[in-house]
């Protein structure tokens, strides 16, 4: 069913200010000091299966039935070896390679002779493995791992770790299936599923796409069988739930994937078992799971996504709650749902390439997961929400580090979200300069992108085939981009047709260095949220390209919670090389309420008086790089 396939991340050379940038932070600081942060907060230590365990070196947040972080160190083991391994892509590095054989070598040595490896259950309760499907994330962690086993393997030949992983794998066949003596379950956190499809395109054995279909067909069917240990203390399955939920939504087993219709429940969750679905649709041509995740999509996107990208406004079980409930001031957004997203929007997008996809990844990883990584690399939001009165902070580290790897692994491999190839075709979904070699129909293709976007909407596209002959170059236009045009070797297009699902479709016979201009418009632009988002009435947001914008109040003269904008007020853009390396801020003249000469009254009969001030706004990815202060994206208007 998958037309389109995406391009290899190796394939693409990021050139042009914006990713080059945020590339070779993750490269030279942000994987580096994580790999530090894992020996500082004892998630290394735990590889020598220690009992009592090591101590938590940072502040433990409370879970259920003595649940602890520990249990899933696994995964953010796994989650860095993959992180390294796209660094190594970039290029090879011994000491780093080092450090992740040194990992591996003790993987090796502690691997059961039966295959299974799991760090916390092998150093302190080996008896009951496999008996908490719910909430221990011994499939989850093995998917990770098995994520970063397929990244080295592709970076250094090295399959040391990933025959480690390919062993335990036979181990988890042997344990769950329809067999009599096999258990019939699944994680309460998905991952394996989407690290299973991995696997079977770089082997293409069966085996491994069959127990990825497996785990998602388990799914929501009934009775439960999540904890074992619970069955044991008198525990009826059907009860079973996780935290304060009182239901299985929290984990998407609420019902069988396929009768799935709302998006419920723990956000990350819920978008890496979408993107093992959408895998799977396309690997089975499974028409149900493809109808799924449209339904499932069209939800998510048009009443529980926020402005940003982001994903679950509740704290309390990380991920959803009710349609049109988007909080600004509490919303959690955590940065792994919106990269989860991004995976979906990938997986959904090089099915039939729609367009409305390829925008939502791009809003999803300009804004929602980038803003989850500080500008110098090393420090993270967990939650990223879209107001503050100042007081949050990015974290050096977090009590649980899932979002800290996930935001290296997006940008070590993001060149890998910029092309798709299908049939006699080549597919640009995102734009900014790069250098790609491709192949179409057998034929080598090198496409060099000379634009400077996200800044700019003007791309300039210069293409480089082998031999001739024709075939279809599509171009995204983003549909926020009203009024583009588009030339080729200066010779303006026919754009006053429609779109194929939003991109421009040029086909012809192509030769060395032609070049294919497309410009895309940028004016700023107001966001208003349907007025069932109650708490965004009145307000309006600001953004300009994939970019969302926010006030924050080291560019304010006055307090950000004051201001007020004006519906006709001008939206202007300004050209600020003092601030990150270069961004274009907007400005507006705006309003401010004059606290000061209001008097000693609570109340009166006259409202208060309104003076005139500058609005500056930035990206909202860069906000809480500078000094701490309020931050808002939705503007009180006026």
């Amino acid at each position: 069913m998958r037309r389109y396939s995406p391009v290899d991340f190796t394939r693409v050379s990021l050139t042009g200010q914006f990713w080059a940038e945020r590339l070779e932070t993750v490269l030279t600081r942000t994987v580096p000091s994580q790999y530090d942060k894992l020996g500082e907060s004892g998630i290394l230590e735990s590889l020598e299966l220690k009992d009592p365990p090591p101590p938590l070196r940072i502040p433990r947040m409370g879970g259920p039935d003595g649940h602890t972080h520990q249990v899933f160190w696994d995964s953010d083991i796994g989650k860095w070896i993959e992180a390294a391994g796209y660094a190594l892509r970039h290029r090879r590095d011994a000491g780093l390679e080092a450090k992740v054989d040194a990992i591996v070598d003790r993987l090796a040595e502690v691997q059961m002779a039966d295959g299974y490896l799991n760090l916390w259950y092998q150093g302190h309760e080996i008896d009951k493995r496999w008996t908490n499907m719910r909430d221990r994330h011994e499939l989850y962690n093995a998917g990770h791992l098995l994520e970063g086993a397929i990244a080295y393997f592709q970076a250094t030949g090295r399959r040391k770790l990933l025959d480690v992983l390919e062993r335990y794998l036979d181990h988890i066949r042997t344990m769950f299936g329809t067999g009599p003596n096999q258990k019939r379950g699944y994680c309460g956190h998905q991952e394996i599923e989407l690290a299973l499809v991995k696997l079977y395109r770089l082997t293409g054995e069966r085996k491994q796409l069959d127990l990825a279909a497996y785990f998602i067909d388990q799914r929501g069917q009934q009775p439960h069988y999540f904890d074992e240990e619970a069955v044991a203390r008198g525990a009826d399955p059907k009860d079973f739930h996780f935290y304060k939920t009182g239901n299985h939504q929290y984990s998407q087993s609420h019902k069988p994937v396929r009768e799935q219709d709302k998006v419920v429940g723990h956000a990350v969750r819920a978008m890496y078992m979408y993107t093992a679905m959408a895998d799977l649709a396309a690997e089975l041509n499974d028409n149900s799971l493809r109808q799924a995740c449209e339904t499932l999509w069209k939800d998510v996107t048009t009443t529980r996504m926020y402005v940003t990208g982001g994903f679950g406004p509740s704290a309390s079980n990380e991920g959803f709650t009710t349609d049109y409930d988007l909080p600004n001031d509490t919303a959690y957004c955590e940065t792994c749902a919106s990269i989860a997203f991004i995976f979906w929007a990938q997986r959904m997008l090089n099915l039939d390439l729609d367009g409305q996809y390829a925008d939502a990844m791009e809003l999803a990883l300009y804004n929602g997961a980038l803003s989850g990584l500080s500008r110098d690399g090393e420090l993270y939001f967990y939650e990223n929400k879209l107001d503050s009165a100042g007081q949050d902070r990015r974290w050096p580290w977090h009590p649980c580090p899932c979002c800290t790897m996930n935001v290296s692994r997006l940008v070590a491999s993001v060149g890998g979200y910029f092309y798709s190839a299908g049939p006699d075709s080549i597919v640009v979904n995102l734009y900014g300069g790069n250098r790609a070699e491709l192949e179409v129909s057998g034929r080598r293709v090198r496409i060099e992108d000379h634009s400077n976007y996200p800044w700019s909407g003007k791309i300039k596209l210069t293409l480089h085939p082998e031999g001739s002959g024709a075939f279809a170059l599509k171009l995204r236009v983003p549909g926020w981009a009203g009024g583009a045009t588009g030339a080729v070797n200066g010779s303006p297009l026919d754009m006053t047709g429609p779109l194929e699902n939003g991109y421009l479709v040029i086909t012809r016979d192509w030769g060395d260095g032609d070049v294919v201009e497309l410009d895309l418009p940028m004016p700023p632009r107001r966001l208003y949220a349907n007025p069932k988002v109650v708490m965004d009435r009145h307000r309006v947001a600001l953004a300009r390209g994939p970019l969302v914008y926010c006030a924050e109040q080291a560019d304010n003269s006055v307090a950000v919670p004051d201001l007020s904008l004006s519906r006709t007020a001008a939206i202007r853009e300004q050209q600020r090389d003092d601030l990150f390396d270069g961004i274009v801020a907007l400005t507006a003249e705006a309003e401010t309420i004059a606290t000061d000469d209001w008097g000693p009254d609570l109340y009166r009969t006259t409202p208060p008086k309104a003076t005139p001030v500058t609005l500056t706004a930035i990206p909202y990815y860069l906000w809480a790089n500078r000094e701490p202060g309020p931050m808002q994206v939705w503007i009180r208007e006026s």
